[in-house]
């Protein structure tokens, strides 16, 4: 990515970079991998925060089909985008009614006998949903019991023929966990259960199972977290490209005492004379206050320890390591950027890095790079 400049004349706390040529080398790279199964991108969360109105338009140009949402609302967003495009909700019907999903010309994923009963009451079985089987992750999705129930109930299961039948897997990061290979067979014998559903996309893989082999690829797979640059895979090296780049203005550059302390709490001392720098980011950016006296900022390749507690507005950087005169206000800092990529920075933060993306708050000033240069790898 580009250096960015300073917001000029903008009290935006800093600059949120997010390359959408990036993003779509990676789809590129998941489809190509992931052939002949067809490649969907997943955009909720408003495209895991990075802005669904710019990512799935972007995604769209580049040959992807078929979307994923969690709520219905989300879906309405994306069908104003995508007229075309097949889009499906993740979270059931949401106690919504159905027809609202019908009128949309939204596909919802069904987790429950309840949702198939309420769908095919209100919205007739030509209306096409998905259904979501729940293999071994006890979160959403039809358990067994119920699916027995379904399988047995020749009546309902010739009104019901779902477009789409998936599955979710819980341990695909970690490629030997016995429970990958236990789901994979759990939903081919539920699938071969439904003979009425021969023509329906089966789907497993999300970003990580795409990586499991082709075996798990069925029809369709659905990539989100990888494609916005999240290591699909646990302590091996990260295959996609890096997709955002957070930079924090400073506002305050002083100078302290040994003894001294700093943020909330006085958490810090400083053994001995230091320089800080306070940048205009905190916890209302999305920028955790797990990060408290851990993790850092970037300047030049050099790297400068947040010291003292993460506040709502404001968090502390040692800048004593830096020649003096080498700080001023106005210049940015990498939060997020080429020497502290994202999977890094959660890792310092004791978290995820879908947890850092997701809460990236809406005060930066957002910049786009053209989805036009995706670069081969």
């Amino acid at each position: 990515m580009a250096d960015a400049d300073p917001p000029t004349g903008s009290s935006a706390p800093g600059i949120l970079t997010i390359d959408l040529a990036a993003i779509v080398d990676n789809y590129l790279f998941l489809a190509a991998k992931a052939a002949p199964a067809e490649c969907a991108g997943v955009v909720k969360a408003d495209a895991y925060g990075l802005g669904a109105a710019k990512v799935a338009p972007a995604l769209h140009r580049a040959g992807c089909r078929t979307f994923f949402v969690a709520l219905l609302d989300e879906g309405r967003a994306l069908r104003a985008l995508l007229p075309e495009a097949t889009i499906y909700t993740l979270g059931g019907l949401q106690g919504t009614d159905p027809r609202a999903f019908v009128d949309a010309k939204l596909r919802p994923v069904l987790i429950s006998l309840d949702e198939i009963d309420a769908w095919l009451a209100a919205a007739g079985s030509s209306a096409s949903a998905g259904l979501h089987l729940d293999t071994g992750m006890a979160r959403l999705g039809m358990p067994a019991e119920e699916f027995e129930t379904l399988v047995a109930d020749r009546e309902r299961l010739a009104r019901f023929k779902p477009g789409l039948v998936m599955s979710h897997l819980a341990c695909a990061e970690t490629p030997a966990h016995p429970l990958n290979q236990k789901q994979l067979t759990r939903f081919r014998e539920a699938f071969a259960k439904l003979p009425q559903t021969k023509g329906a996309m089966c789907s497993l893989a999300a970003s990580s199972g795409v990586f499991l082999g082709t075996e798990y690829g069925f029809d369709l797979v659905r990539p989100g977290a990888a494609l916005y640059g999240i290591a699909p895979l646990a302590e091996q090296p990260n295959p996609m490209r890096q997709v955002l780049r957070l930079q924090a203005k400073i506002l305050q550059v002083r100078c302290v005492d040994a003894g001294s302390t700093a943020g909330y709490g006085a958490t810090h001392r400083f053994a001995k004379s230091a320089r800080l720098a306070t940048i205009g980011v905190g916890y209302a950016d999305g920028f955790l206050r797990a990060f408290s006296n851990r993790g850092a900022a970037y300047l030049d390749g050099r790297r400068l320890p947040i010291v003292g507690r993460v506040s709502m507005d404001l968090t502390i950087l040692d800048i004593s390591e830096l020649p003096e005169g080498a700080v001023r206000p106005g210049m940015l800092v990498d939060l997020i950027g080429p020497h502290n990529p994202l999977d890094a920075v959660a890792a310092e933060a004791g978290t995820i890095g879908y947890e850092i993306l997701t809460n990236l708050g809406r005060r930066y000033a957002r910049r786009y790079l053209d989805a036009g240069r995706a670069e081969p790898r």
